[in-house]
């Protein structure tokens, strides 16, 4: 029995004898199944051909993301925590090296995602370091792999550990995430958005869809709903889900100037 990895958003899949007719996560509107048809890996053919490359963000907080980039291409985000590290969204990509890496600083004790988007190989990752995985029940109808180490968590926020809480923000999906990292940037607060709050190529806008492949837009009611769940949290950083997607400053302004300019063009 494998578990089959599909190739265009990196999800893995519960182990079966031959892969899966399909993808429900790329046969959602807000993914796509590609030209090609319907594709699939695996986590030992993966290990083949990629590795998994390490950024350290700020103190305390270390990206990791593989290369050369598959599926989606996000990045996770580890924050390193005396009481235990936190892993924020996940990849798919898990070898002998990641595993020795990750260890070497403490292993990971809670492991927190997003959006279904970035589940991928989340089941994987909670075995090899014994961790929790906590994911908005919201959205519990998109997992593809059931696990023991799965927790689930409902209501707008949920307080993961000190100075760390989860926020949701349907949208995206009904279980959209953020993580708010009180601590980070140094003191002034840092928000973990995954692309449920999208960090755009100049770094000092953001946006919001229900589907990034297939400009599918929010409503502006949604928009404003999800900048409300963020306001009430301090934070001036931002960290999108890829390398380049960070705002080193002036986050929360840039929220709320892009939410006006997002539902103004909705308006006209």
């Amino acid at each position: 029995m494998i578990a089959h990895i599909c190739t265009t958003c990196g999800t893995q899949h519960a182990p079966s004898a031959a892969p899966p007719a399909a993808c429900p996560i790329c046969e959602d509107e807000r993914q796509y199944v590609g030209p090609a048809g319907q594709r699939w890996t695996t986590m030992a053919e993966l290990r083949r051909t990629h590795m998994n490359a390490w950024l350290e963000h700020e103190p305390g907080l270390l990206g990791i993301g593989t290369t050369p980039g598959f599926a989606i291409g996000q990045r996770a985000l580890l924050l390193l925590r005396p009481e235990g590290n936190i892993l924020w969204d996940c990849i798919t990509l898990l070898d002998a090296a990641t595993i020795a890496l990750v260890k070497s600083l403490g292993g990971i004790s809670r492991i927190a995602i997003s959006h279904p988007h970035y589940y991928s190989a989340m089941a994987e990752w909670a075995q090899a370091f014994g961790a929790e995985v906590w994911l908005h029940a919201a959205d519990r109808g998109h997992i593809l792999r059931p696990d023991p180490a799965l927790r689930f968590w409902s209501g707008p926020t949920h307080a993961l550990a000190e100075g760390i809480t989860l926020i949701n923000a349907p949208g995206h999906y009904d279980g959209g995430t953020m993580l708010h990292w009180r601590d980070g940037a140094a003191g002034r607060g840092a928000l973990l958005t995954g692309d449920i709050i999208q960090l755009l190529p100049d770094r000092a806008k953001v946006s919001f869809m229900r589907s990034y492949p297939n400009l599918i837009p929010l409503s502006a009611r949604t928009v404003t709903a999800i900048e409300q769940a963020v306001a009430p949290f301090a934070f001036d950083r931002l960290y999108g889900a890829w390398w380049d997607k960070v705002m080193p400053t002036g986050g929360k302004q840039a929220i709320a100037t892009s939410a006006e300019r997002y539902r103004r063009w909705l308006r006209d």
